[in-house]
């Protein structure tokens, strides 16, 4: 049904019948509208006035289920409850790096070089280079990086944490695995405690604490978390597997400890890529790494390098050297020492090494660093490709001859 609109009809004046109705209907409006003004402003008044006792009154009669006295875990075990007046929540979430930093910071030592150097025309010069270590031992041994202390080194003066200084003297290093191991005479030191670096994951906390750009600076803290691991990069004279961390390294933080929220070492900070727009992006040795080499410094002044007898190559350079030889994986060997290990254990040359020691093996560099990590007399497994075949061998390594791997 269509509904039509109502037709509205203007005159030029209004009629008297018009204006007598709305003079009657606009007083009975204006009381209307006053009416329901003053209703709500009382009804408004009496809801703050009695609303809240109201509610309140009902919250007395509740209990709450916080409980005072004693609760359940959520295995449904009880606890011998905590007053909840007894508790106060931590103000500082980072509270952990400062109990962890606080327990390191003392065994953590500068180190000044001061060395010998030479300018173009053969003009010698003194110069002073700074570092960081790690008290180990409580009559004064001291690990740091290798290039802390190398060169033309007249003295090396550590910096105590008490604020004491001492003459240090070299007892052996290790150029390899770019590490070093120095003694001052003490007792009763402030020592470090190594954790396990094999049971480190990405993500967890790292703490790095050092001396960056000299004493003026000394014992900073700088926190980050484990980035990544087994990060092969060419360190002094060798390769090694290596921490990955953002935690902020700086000149001067080399030899320094890399510390977890145990308040153990578990890395001794050593490099940081400095490429322009790469940012945190440090690296230390594993400690389990740093034991080893420190342990046999310590016990004969010098590292026995494994030997395995074997001469190899890069896929890249394969490809260049060896254009016949198609590889997708591994590392080519190219020459076996007769009468080594590897040639004794039945490796061949033109096998094709894919694991080593349980690793994968892909380049050179990590073989090395992973021969780097072992000692003389150790049982390794390997790997191998030969004509698509995988066969596995067991070597028994034996001390390098010098300048060999």
């Amino acid at each position: 049904m269509d509904i039509q609109p109502q037709a509205i009809h203007e005159t030029d004046g209004p009629s008297t019948s018009t204006s007598s109705t709305r003079n009657t209907r606009r007083p009975r409006l204006w009381s209307y509208l006053l009416a329901g003004l003053v209703g709500a402003i009382i009804g408004g008044l009496l809801t703050t006035a009695i609303v809240p006792h109201l509610i309140i009154g009902q919250m007395e009669g509740l209990q709450l289920s916080v409980p005072s006295s004693g609760g359940f875990w959520e295995d449904g075990s009880s606890y011998s409850g905590i007053k909840s007046t007894d508790y106060t929540p931590s103000s500082d979430p980072w509270q952990v790096v400062v109990d962890a930093a606080e327990r390191v910071s003392p065994a953590v030592v500068g180190i000044v070089n001061t060395k010998a150097v030479y300018d173009l025309f053969g003009r010698q010069y003194v110069r002073d280079t700074s570092g960081s270590g790690v008290i180990i031992t409580s009559d004064g041994y001291i690990v740091t990086n290798n290039h802390v202390i190398a060169g033309d080194s007249r003295q090396l003066t550590v910096f105590l944490s008490d604020g004491r200084t001492m003459e240090a003297r070299i007892i052996g290093t290790d150029p390899a695995t770019d590490l070093a191991v120095i003694k001052i005479d003490g007792s009763g030191l402030p020592t470090a405690v190594f954790g396990d670096s094999d049971s480190l994951k990405p993500g967890q906390l790292a703490i790095a604490i050092g001396n960056p750009l000299g004493m003026e600076f000394n014992r900073s803290v700088t926190v980050g978390v484990i980035s990544g691991l087994d990060r092969v990069l060419r360190i002094g004279d060798g390769y090694m597997r290596l921490i990955q961390t953002d935690a902020v390294i700086n000149p001067g933080n080399s030899g320094g400890p890399l510390i977890n929220g145990d308040a153990q070492v578990i890395g001794l900070n050593s490099a940081k890529l400095n490429v322009e727009a790469v940012e945190g992006m440090g690296f230390a040795i594993p400690s389990n790494q740093v034991k080893r080499i420190v342990r046999e410094i310590m016990e004969t002044g010098k590292v026995r390098r494994a030997f395995a007898g074997l001469s190899l190559m890069d896929r890249t350079e394969v490809r260049i050297y060896k254009p016949t030889v198609k590889i997708d994986r591994g590392i080519y060997v190219y020459d076996v020492v007769s009468g080594g290990p590897a040639a004794k254990a039945g490796v061949r040359q033109g096998d094709v090494v894919i694991e080593f020691a349980g690793h994968t093996v892909n380049d050179v560099g990590t073989f090395v660093a992973l021969i780097s990590e072992l000692s003389p007399g150790k049982t390794v497994k390997i790997k191998v490709l030969r004509d698509g075949q995988e066969l596995e061998f067991t070597i028994t390594l034996v001390e390098a001859p010098s300048d060999t791997r």
